[in-house]
């Protein structure tokens, strides 16, 4: 039975999926293994081809007949997998500066290998959930964590760029003044930039401005009494999936933030589908249902023809990057007669 393995390559994690040639993913959930990546490049590509084996052997497969593989890890990198001369974000072993990630794994695997950088593999497996492997449709898609990744799938392909730099929906810059309840906030990102949607839509945002911000406006909070912010950002999520009216106030200013965002979207690309997903997201329906009308509500009124465009939650989050960079590997594979 021939397969197309997909492997999500994180600072601290691995994450393995298979799918056939009918796009039927052989791996529920998590095939996960904790990440080699401080140890180096040859140490990592090591266990990328041992974590390989026993996925296989999970499902009953040989390692022969994974014929293709998808590879995502996070930037900044070429959209060919080189990584950046100063390294990646996550990946802190000096000989990663520079490397040539899916060559190396190519060469090593003896097969074809396909690169894509993290957001762009969730955004694609956010696409084909909706639209499948070989649609022709446009979505743009948001994957809300630590910072904030995406994508753009126009005509069933991703939007890498030039340089690769494509689809980095994090640093496009928002009209923030316009999110109400953030007068005198001017928000951050570690890129350098202010007001772009990472800086008031992620993690870092929420612990390094909207938690000490909105922890100003009601003293007392139960948070103000954790004294690590990072800390206190990861419970935000939880108190707002109960209710809590100071987190709720966080989440809905993500929330208007992605509106924005969103409507220069739907301006610039038409999309059939805007799509959001992640960590954030990782709570109850009552909260997705909620967050989404957020977004909804408030957008700029948009033309008869574009008012129906669908705002959708991804599903199964965290298995997008592995799942997404299978479906890139499954497209080489079917262009190459391999599958």
């Amino acid at each position: 039975m021939q397969v197309v393995a997909g492997v999500d390559l994180g600072g601290t994690a691995i994450n393995y999926t298979l799918v056939n040639q009918q796009e039927q993913f052989l791996i529920e959930g998590l095939c996960e293994h904790p990440a080699l990546s401080k140890q180096g490049p040859e140490v990592c590509l090591q266990q990328i081809e041992d974590g390989l084996k026993i996925a296989a052997e999970r499902v009953h497969v040989l390692l022969s007949d994974i014929v293709a593989v998808g590879l995502d890890t996070p930037g900044p990198a070429s959209a060919a997998g080189l990584l950046s001369a100063k390294g990646s974000t996550n990946f802190l072993h000096p000989k990663w500066a520079g490397f040539d990630v899916r060559d190396a794994l190519a060469k090593r695997l003896g097969k074809p290998v396909t690169y894509l950088n993290d957001g762009n593999a969730g955004a694609l497996w956010g696409h084909f959930t909706i639209f499948g492997a070989n649609s022709r449709e446009t979505s743009v898609s948001v994957v809300i964590g630590t910072g904030l990744g995406g994508g753009i799938i126009i005509d069933g392909n991703v939007v890498k760029g030039r340089k690769g730099f494509g689809g980095e929906m994090g640093h496009v810059l928002i009209p923030y003044q316009s999110i109400a309840g953030l007068d005198g906030l001017k928000p951050a990102c570690n890129c350098g930039r202010s007001g772009d949607l990472e800086s008031v839509c992620s993690l870092t945002a929420i612990e390094r401005s909207l938690l000490p911000f909105f922890l100003s406006r009601y003293p007392g909070h139960d948070l103000s009494k954790v004294t690590d912010m990072h800390q206190a950002a990861k419970l935000v999520r939880g108190f707002a999936d109960k209710g809590d009216a100071l987190c709720r106030d966080i989440f809905r200013v993500q929330a208007h933030g992605l509106r924005l965002f969103f409507d220069e979207m739907i301006n610039t690309f038409d999309p059939d589908a805007l799509i959001v997903g992640g960590g954030a997201l990782e709570a109850s329906q009552e909260f997705q249902r909620w967050f989404i009308e957020q977004i909804r509500a408030g957008m700029p009124t948009q033309r008869e023809e574009q008012a129906d465009i669908p705002i959708l939650v991804m599903p199964h989050g965290d298995t997008a990057g592995a799942r997404g960079a299978a479906i890139e590997a499954l497209k080489l594979a079917r262009q190459s007669g391999l599958a």
